[in-house]
Formats: C-alpha cells, sequence, structure tokens
C-alpha cells in the first residue's frame, strides 16, 4: 500500500466509518461530526470530477468552515493537490500564484448539494505526486512555491508517531495556525487520522485571547502553538488553567526557555516539546522533549531544537561544505524523505538551496546551529542574522538574551543590523514597550558584551508585528527602523 494511503487516507476513512456520529470539528461555536465531513467531502468530489478542465494542481480559497477542510481531503482522494489562497490577500498577489502554477480551477466556498455517500476509494496517484504547495514570501517580491508531495506529507505522519504524542479519539485538539502555514496540516492530519476532534480559531478573532477560551472551556487536550501566543498570555498565567493539555507543541519560532518554565505552573500535567522545521522540510525536521522540573539544553536563553526526526538526515557544515568539529557552529542541512522536491518552476532558487553530498540530497536551512554533546542539535539563529561589527562576528541572538534577562523575560526583543549613513554596520535593538529610558539598559549591556556588540539605537514598540506564521515579523521591524533613518 502507498504510504500517503498508508499513512492519511486510509486512517481518514476508518474513522469516518467507526465514529461516524462523534464530532470531528468545532468551528466558530458549531460541533461537525464525522459523517458530516464524509458527506462534504463526498459532494466536492463530485464538484472537481465535473469541472471543464481537468487540472492536477486547485487551488483552494480559505475560510473557517467546514468545507474548506473537506476540500483538503476531496481533492488528496481525487489525486490532485492544492495552492492555499487566503481571501485577505492582495489580487495580485493571489492572480500571481495562479498564473506560476497554471491553475484556473478554485474552490471556494464550495455549495455542491450534500450527499450521504461515504468516501469509499481514492484515485491513483503516486507518492512523488504533489499534495500541496505553500507560497511564501522571495527576496524579490514575487512569492516562491515550495511543493511538497505526497511522500513528504507520509514521511512526515510516520515521523511523527514515533516521537511519542500519542492521540486518540477521546482528544481535543487545538487548530490555531492559518491554513497557509503549514503546521495547520500537522494540527488538522493529527487529529483525524485518530478520530480525534479538531477545535479552530475563526479567522477576525484575537487568536491568543480565544484559543485561550478554547483551553480552558473545551478542555483541549493537545495543540500546537507559537511561543508568541503563550508571551501575550504570559500576563494572565496566574489565572489561566492549561491543566486539560496532556501534550503541548511548541513552534514556528525560537522558544525561550523561561517561557516554558512559565508555562509549566498553568499546564500541570502537560509534556511540552519544542519542534522546529523549515517548510522545505515538511512542518517538522527535529524535536526536544523539555523535561518538567529538570535541566533542559538551551543556548541563549533558548531551547535546543533536539534531534532530527526519524525519517529526516542532518549535517552541519562550514562555509566550505565541511562537516564540522565537535562543538563548532555551522548551517544545519537536512535531507530525507520529508524534503520538498523543490521550488515549483524556480531553477535558481533550487540549485542555491540544495547541493547533494555522498549522493543524498540537502537542503540549506540557513539557521546557525552546533552538536551538543548530547547528541540534540543547538539553536543560534539565522546565518543572514549575524553581524560584522568592526571585524567582529556577531550573533544577534547574544544581544537579545541579555536585553531580555534584564527585563527579566518579561519583554520580548529583537536585534536588528542595519547601515547607517557612513554605510557601516550598526546594531539597532527593538523592544516591545511604551518608550522609556535606557541608560540602565545599556549600562547592563556593557557589563555582559564588549562594546561593538553595544546596540547604537533602542526602539520601542508596544506590539511588534507579526506574520502569518504568528512569528514576529523582522522585515516589519526593519521598515520601522528604516522609517526612522
Amino acid at each position: 500500500m502507498k504510504d500517503f494511503e498508508k499513512n492519511i487516507l486510509t486512517p481518514i476513512r476508518e474513522c469516518i466509518v467507526r465514529y461516524a456520529e462523534r464530532n470531528a470539528f468545532y468551528i466558530d461555536g458549531t460541533y461537525y461530526t464525522y459523517r458530516q465531513l464524509a458527506e462534504r467531502i463526498s459532494a466536492i468530489r463530485g464538484v472537481i470530477r465535473c469541472a471543464e478542465k481537468n487540472e492536477q494542481i486547485w487551488g483552494l480559497a480559505l475560510h473557517d468552515d467546514l468545507n474548506t477542510y473537506a476540500s483538503i481531503f476531496a481533492l488528496w482522494m481525487e489525486g490532485k493537490a492544492y495552492v492555499p489562497l487566503h481571501p485577505s490577500w492582495p489580487a495580485g498577489r493571489i492572480e500571481s500564484i495562479k498564473t506560476q502554477v497554471g491553475c484556473s480551477n478554485v474552490l471556494d466556498a464550495c455549495d455542491a448539494p450534500y450527499t450521504e455517500d461515504l468516501p469509499d476509494d481514492w484515485a491513483e496517484a503516486s507518492g512523488n505526486d504533489l499534495a500541496y504547495i505553500l507560497f511564501t514570501s522571495g527576496s524579490t517580491g514575487v512569492p516562491k512555491g515550495v511543493q511538497i508531495s505526497r511522500k513528504n506529507v507520509a514521511a512526515f505522519m510516520d515521523s511523527f508517531w514515533q516521537t511519542g504524542i500519542n492521540i486518540s479519539s477521546d482528544d481535543r485538539c487545538m487548530q490555531v495556525f492559518d491554513l497557509t502555514f503549514d503546521v495547520s496540516v500537522q494540527s488538522y492530519l493529527v487529529a483525524l487520522t485518530r478520530g480525534a476532534c479538531v477545535y479552530t480559531v475563526p479567522y477576525g478573532q484575537v487568536k491568543y485571547l480565544y484559543a485561550a477560551s478554547l483551553i480552558q472551556e473545551q478542555h483541549i487536550t493537545f495543540g500546537a502553538m507559537a511561543p508568541s501566543m503563550l508571551t501575550y498570555l504570559r500576563p494572565y498565567f496566574d489565572e489561566f488553567d492549561a491543566s486539560s493539555m496532556k501534550a503541548c507543541i511548541l513552534t514556528a519560532e525560537a522558544c525561550p526557555v523561561d517561557l516554558m518554565e512559565a508555562w509549566y505552573g498553568c499546564a500541570k500535567n502537560t509534556e511540552i516539546y519544542d519542534f522546529y522545521g523549515p517548510t522545505e522540510a515538511t512542518i517538522y525536521c527535529t524535536y526536544y522533549k523539555l523535561t518538567r522540573g529538570g535541566e533542559n539544553l538551551s543556548l541563549n536563553g533558548i531551547i535546543s531544537i533536539g534531534k532530527p526526526l526519524s525519517n529526516v538526515q542532518a549535517i552541519i557544515i562550514r562555509e566550505d561544505g565541511s562537516l564540522v568539529d565537535g562543538q563548532e557552529k555551522g548551517e544545519l542541512c537536512v535531507a530525507g524523505d520529508q524534503v520538498t522536491p523543490g521550488y515549483w518552476k524556480n531553477d535558481e532558487k533550487n540549485a542555491s538551496s540544495f547541493f547533494v553530498r555522498e549522493g543524498v540530497r540537502y537542503y540549506h536551512t540557513g539557521d546557525l546551529c552546533y552538536w551538543h554533546e548530547s547528541g540534540n542539535i543547538m539553536y543560534s539563529g539565522r546565518i543572514d542574522q549575524q553581524a560584522k561589527i568592526q571585524g567582529f562576528r556577531v550573533e544577534l541572538g547574544e544581544i537579545e538574551h541579555h536585553a531580555r534577562t534584564f527585563y527579566q523575560n518579561e519583554r520580548r526583543v529583537m536585534a536588528i543590523a542595519f547601515q547607517n549613513a557612513q554605510n557601516l554596520t550598526e546594531i539597532a535593538l527593538f523592544v516591545e514597550a511604551q518608550p522609556e529610558e535606557t541608560k540602565s539598559l545599556i549600562d547592563y549591556l556593557r557589563t555582559k558584551m564588549p562594546s561593538y556588540m553595544i546596540p547604537s539605537r533602542i526602539l520601542f514598540e508596544p506590539s511588534f508585528p507579526l506574520n502569518k506564521s504568528e512569528k514576529v515579523d523582522r522585515n516589519a521591524l526593519k521598515q520601522l527602523l528604516n522609517a526612522e533613518n
């Protein structure tokens, strides 16, 4: 049996049959059963079959509704792939993506009549056929498409279950991510292949507040979140009860150890994991399980990203491509069945992002890491977030660590390198707070770092901008910095 069928389609169908009258989704206050999900899948498959153009890749307009999720499975069962298209995107961006892919078929709020048919078969497709394409921002201003094959998704699901996280039909799983972001795929697949219920966050809601209410009122037992979400919730930790959660994944950005230790206070029965992975490696490629009340590996206050998943190989290389020695820092590169076949029709990007070493094809993550003696990987920041100041190579993560410590880990900070009027590199430090005096911060930093690492500018922002992936939008902060200059 093909792995995509074995790991995804067959378990979904078995859950539809076994748990037909149980809840599959909770969306904006309404429950939907597995039978209702199945009926929508069958109806939408009929729409796909009747399309005038038999295209392999379809556009999928994203809504927080049952039809959108059913459309994903309908396309997969018809042997098709999808490209997420968000209604809030500018029309020009949507047209650019559709033109690049060459798709004219778009599923949008599909209103096909209900059918009582349940999915019982699916079209033939190979592991090399695509499951979806996610478009991310490109440096040229043109979005670039990351292709994810059926083999990639199947390998991810196999890897996920080998981490030790166990989900059953009794679980209530939270899905807080935009469907343009790949962690959403984990959030619904893990639940629906085990007969659990998926609880979503409606568009337009204040995400962290709605998620907090879901956790407490619906007694969520499992969910993946970005640390940014917990940062917003942190002022309420003393009155927040997350004891219903048995497992929690923190992902999408660097994970501060002090935030995790604080989270344990209200997630009293929870196993916490730090999962790491670029979109190009299909959702996650490494993970680290934290120890409650014990020592957790960290660097500059950031939790280790752990060890590779079972279907991932990892190496750390120098600039010349040779392997690092011991705990020497270098670029993390990953290979294996989870790694994308490449960017959509982008030969130049593919040539620079992938390389073959001893017959194995690797992806350049662009992340600066080193091997801990335990075999875990320590994350030190982005290679492109290093800066050379007065001839010295500076890691911005170290500056951020000392600034967070000064603020007793109660504020977010972000260090950014910029060119001054003399074309020399300086460091700006953004602090998520109302403006205040900075002398005490600078004095503290001078006790921790050499003078060339001290930020020349301190800027305050009441609320850091976030991107669609729930990460602090570094580019938006850079634009604010440029506007100040």
